[in-house]
């Protein structure tokens, strides 16, 4: 501040560092040539999600973002991690769904103790413990009546063996989880350490009811 009025006392000009201005939002284009399988506007919602958690204080660290698109069967790759500060994709992963959930394709999702099936929506990650599953991560559902049961459920990120290529080889889909969005065990460490403490995770899925009420999807 003391260099700007000074340089206006003496009428001269002031280093373009000295005005800079914040970084502009990353790219939606340039995130999603990074991740083949991911469409432009489930990214962009993804985004949008995460900035008004953000603004509401709900999400702590607001330069990673995890989008897990469940139009995508669950024989491809649909688990995207991204650190939007470097503007760059780190993981691209394989992720199970719920046993009731559908096969290959997910065809059903709940919010309901009991129900065996994923849940939609803006997650925001806790802290992580070991378990019966293993190295996991809690996750807590911000939308009221679409996953806000998710802490009581246990729907938590864990690896499992059923979530592998071999098991596609031999089923036609990965294994299914009881509601937990289930990784390759091989990177569940690593992907858990990456997200864990209060960033957002974005569970998607073009289901009308939920699009349509959700108070962190655009409308």
């Amino acid at each position: 501040m003391k260099r700007l009025i000074l340089a206006l006392a003496l009428g001269t000009t002031v280093a373009p560092a000295a005005m800079a201005e914040p970084a502009p939002a990353p790219s939606v284009k340039a995130l999603v040539r990074q991740a083949p399988g991911l469409r432009a506007d489930v990214l962009k919602l993804a985004l949008d999600a995460a900035s008004r958690a953000a603004k509401q204080g709900l999400v702590k660290r607001s330069n990673l973002l995890t989008v897990i698109d469940y139009s995508i069967p669950s024989s491809e790759p649909r688990l995207f991690v991204f650190d939007l500060a470097k503007r760059k994709l780190l993981f691209r992963e394989l992720c199970a769904h719920g046993k009731n959930s559908g096969d290959d394709k997910t065809s059903f999702f709940s919010n309901s103790p009991g129900s065996l099936a994923t849940s939609l929506g803006l997650f925001v990650t806790a802290d992580t413990y070991t378990g019966s599953n293993g190295y996991s991560l809690r996750l807590k559902g911000l939308e009221e009546g679409i996953n806000d049961m998710a802490w009581d459920r246990a729907i938590v990120m864990h690896g499992a063996y059923y979530v592998s290529r071999e098991a596609i080889r031999a089923l036609g889909r990965l294994g299914r989880s009881w509601g937990c969005p289930a990784v390759r065990a091989e990177v569940a460490h690593d992907i858990i350490d990456t997200i864990r403490g209060g960033s957002a995770v974005f569970a998607y899925y073009p289901e009308k009811r939920w699009l349509k009420t959700s108070a962190f999807v655009t409308h």
